[in-house]
């Protein structure tokens, strides 16, 4: 008999049985199951599990006072309330998520060994968190912004994190400049409001950002909701076959739902009627089963391809041309419940692009490369060095690790073994698979910036795809953000000699409107 056993068979002899039968019919063992709301007693009890008779009034000298300090449960459920908010996350923290499914569709087995991918058909549990970039927790959902598209997979094999954004590049190519890339869009830490010259003030030092803004400022700059919005892997990756062979993929999701976004005053009405009008339109179609899908299509090259172009494939402020690498449908997601818990499925579901499983690898995308180690380092900061163990980060399969102790670690252990190898402990290498390139790599130690920036084609090229309309609302966008009294002159010329080098008309209608308003 345990002890476990021993207590509950002491509640069930007292004068209390009635009250305390009920907890024990649910026959949760503590020592073995997570805590849940499943196992709720039919009363209020303390945190320790103590029953609660009167959660209505402060115990105190008198009906009028002073309280007492001795009145735990008061104590308790005030120390709980103020230590209700974890940090808010430095990018993405507003956000909503939804649970589903993928589903592949089609072959790639020729191209990878994951095990979620091995066979139309196949279908994998997902969530995924569409949120904003730049502003805090409860910001509008209209502001002009990147959005995150991020999907967490529940593969047999492990985890899989497809940490991406509506827009298929970025502002800055190293990862050095992302603390500096997000402070400059942030607010001034004097005003504390964003303010448009320090983005421009910032990116003027960096020419590759061009392309992103052709995205930002234009009318894709604000979703109409998360349910038609693309989403991209933004990097290039590697799929590893079972036989080791690499190939660079790009992933992408298509809505099918089609592709909407809301022009400037479209967006203000929105906004003003509801901060949260995407969140709230994706959980009531959720809720009337009305439900989002998405296709997955890849773009792969052969990485003996690579030096063919005149861009570099691994280049993040860059997209692969369609009419040479095409969109291959590989899948489809279908978004079909809500969650259970904001809190516990929102705030700490934790994206990590490192998470990855067996078939599917980095690249040296330098950008990459930064956020597997950063994303991990932020999410252990805000929700502790144990945060794989919440539920909704946690594996769907069996694993074994040797990671023991640290805050908050619940995870039940009995064994005496917990370093590897030992005699006494069974336990083994896996199987090996591909996950890692096998690629030779040689140079220098040096910090310098990448052979092929070719900051301007593809962002002249997007603008001229625009229909003259679309073109002028970009126009009047990116003169917009020039127009700030604190943007000098010296940042509004670099800015005209850029646009211009993307395209010179582009340069000289930005330059003639910076004119007509006396900022130029």
């Amino acid at each position: 008999t345990t002890h476990f056993q021993t207590v509950f068979s002491f509640f069930l002899n007292s004068s209390r049985a009635p009250e305390f039968e009920w907890t024990a019919k649910k026959k949760m063992d503590p020592y073995k199951q997570r805590p849940s709301s499943a196992y709720d007693t039919p009363y209020m009890t303390t945190n320790s599990g103590a029953p609660v008779w009167n959660n209505n009034s402060s115990l105190t000298v008198g009906p009028r006072g002073p309280i007492l300090l001795e009145d735990y449960h008061l104590v308790e459920k005030l120390a709980q309330f103020d230590r209700e908010r974890i940090p808010e996350r430095v990018v993405h923290a507003r956000g909503a998520v939804a649970k589903g499914f993928f589903e592949v569709t089609h072959d790639v087995s020729h191209l990878t060994c994951a095990d979620f991918l091995r066979a139309p058909g196949v279908q994998t549990p997902v969530i995924v968190r569409f949120s904003t970039v730049v502003h805090e927790r409860g910001s509008p959902e209209t502001l002009r912004d990147p959005r995150g598209f991020a999907v967490k997979f529940y593969t047999r094999e492990g985890n899989f994190d497809m940490v991406g954004n509506n827009m298929p590049v970025f502002f800055v190519r190293d990862g050095m400049k992302f603390p500096d890339m997000v402070h400059a869009f942030k607010p001034n830490p004097k005003t504390n409001q964003q303010e448009p010259w320090r983005i421009m003030d910032f990116l003027s030092h960096h020419p590759e950002s061009t392309h992103m803004l052709t995205f930002l400022l234009d009318d894709v700059g604000i979703p109409k909701c998360y349910r038609t919005m693309p989403g991209f892997g933004v990097h290039a990756f590697k799929m590893l076959s079972r036989d080791g062979r690499e190939t660079f993929v790009k992933f992408h999701w298509k809505p099918k739902q089609g592709e909407h976004n809301l022009l400037d005053d479209e967006a203000v009405i929105v906004g003003g009627s509801n901060h949260s009008h995407a969140t709230k339109d994706l959980y009531e179609a959720i809720a009337a089963g009305d439900y989002p899908e998405w296709t997955l299509y890849i773009q792969t090259m052969d990485p003996k391809d690579e030096d063919k172009f005149n861009f570099d494939p691994l280049d993040v402020a860059k997209t692969w041309p369609e009419d040479i690498f095409p969109l291959q449908p590989i899948g489809r997601m279908v978004l079909n419940r809500n969650p259970d818990n904001f809190f516990s499925e929102n705030e700490q579901v934790a994206f990590c692009p490192a998470i990855v499983v067996p078939g599917i690898a980095y690249t040296d995308d330098k950008m990459l490369q930064t956020r597997i180690f950063s994303y991990a380092d932020t999410q252990r900061h805000r929700l502790g060095p144990n945060y794989l163990m919440l539920p909704v980060n946690a594996p769907k399969c069996a694993y074994h690790n040797n990671h023991h102790e640290g805050f908050m670690n619940f995870m039940s252990r009995d064994e005496e073994i917990n370093y590897f190898p030992s005699r006494f402990d069974p336990v083994r290498n896996a199987e090996k698979l591909p996950e890692h390139s096998n690629a030779h790599i040689s140079g220098k130690r040096e910090k310098v910036v990448i052979a092929k920036e070719n900051n301007f084609q593809q962002a002249g090229e997007r603008f001229r795809s625009f229909d003259p309309a679309r073109q002028e609302r970009f126009v009047g966008r990116a003169a917009g953000f020039l127009m700030e009294p604190k943007c000098t002159n010296e940042i509004r010329r670099i800015w005209v000699g850029y646009w211009s080098q993307c395209d010179a008309s582009l340069g000289q209608r930005i330059a003639a409107k910076l004119r007509q308003a006396g900022a130029l």
